[in-house]
């Protein structure tokens, strides 16, 4: 990408977006295309459209999406599916029709059956049914890993489906019954550190694996960036190191000084056993992670606390 060249990166705002555009700032691209819902609703088709023939962005990332964890998956799937079919099918269509010559998407580790060998390969994506509590959610996709891939094949377009691990990092949704685990538990421990008892979502034996989002957008760069044609959709980014929910808690509950006892709440559900990435393809391009998972953790309950 030229310094110069016109990047619109969708969801801005949010925990993957704000981090793409502090590393492409920090790169010296001085023409970055963003905006906010309010200016812009992206599951509107005929706005989108307005946009893109306005700016013609050259690249995109396409960052914005609806996301949460079990619970707001479990509660709301009909939001989930109709918000995240809308907003990609009028990004991805507006970047083919207006002649984007790159497009990143953003997959989940939810597109992989809920029972998968691990690490999971790109290649195991629809050798099994997927974990039914986020199956609107990854339902809706997978609609967009397919829809990428077809686009470039009847259009020519380079549009690549990135499958990231778990993220986390400053500007994540903290709120305790919407968030991802990670970001939730923060919150939750924060709130109960000064007190004997924290009780955390399931068995806590699942084990997940996390990527700090700064380190997920330097990998972003580097695909958008390569000389070559983009590899083969999709691609998994990921640390490689897969902890338990319960290894997790912990950790957070070190990082944010809480001194009480952990228990596991055996009523609520668990999610798939385990979710760790083989990112050898990613590590293959020159892409390793910067941020190793207690740094990331002290990172984010940091910003945390300048915000409350």
């Amino acid at each position: 990408m030229e310094r110069s060249a016109r990047i619109f990166v969708a969801g801005h705002l949010g925990l993957l977006g704000s981090a793409l555009v502090r590393r492409l700032s920090a790169e010296g691209y001085d023409n970055l295309i963003l905006r906010s819902h309010d200016e812009l609703n992206l599951t509107d088709q005929s706005g989108v459209e307005r946009m893109f023939n306005r700016e013609r962005p050259e690249y995109v990332f396409l960052a914005a999406a609806r996301v949460g964890g079990i619970q707001a998956n479990v509660a709301k799937p009909a939001e989930f599916i109709r918000e995240n079919l809308l907003i990609q099918t009028s990004v991805i269509h507006a970047a083919s029709v207006f002649g984007t010559r790159r497009l990143l998407f953003f997959g989940s580790t939810c597109l992989y059956p809920k029972v998968c060998p691990q690490p999971m390969r790109e290649e195991f994506i629809l050798s099994g049914p997927m974990e039914p509590t986020s199956e609107a959610y990854s339902t809706a996709k997978l609609a967009g890993l397919v829809m990428c891939d077809a686009y470039s094949r009847q259009h020519g377009a380079e549009f690549l489906t990135v499958i990231p691990s778990t993220l986390y990092g400053p500007h994540d949704n903290f709120d305790p019954d919407g968030g991802h685990v990670l970001s939730s538990l923060v919150r939750r421990f924060h709130e109960a550190r000064n007190s004997d008892l924290m009780a955390v979502w399931g068995s806590g034996k699942p084990i997940r694996e996390f990527l700090y989002s700064d380190d997920l957008a330097e990998a972003c760069l580097l695909l958008m960036n390569l000389k070559t044609p983009l590899p083969k959709s999709p691609i998994n980014v990921g640390s490689g190191e897969g902890v338990s929910i319960g290894q997790l808690a912990a950790a957070i509950g070190s990082a944010v000084s809480f001194n009480g006892k952990i228990s596991f709440d055996l009523t609520k559900p668990d999610g798939a056993p385990a979710k760790v990435l083989d990112s050898t393809r990613m590590r293959d391009l020159g892409w390793s992670p910067r941020t190793r998972l207690g740094e990331g953790i002290r990172k984010v309950y940091e910003w945390y606390q300048t915000q409350n």
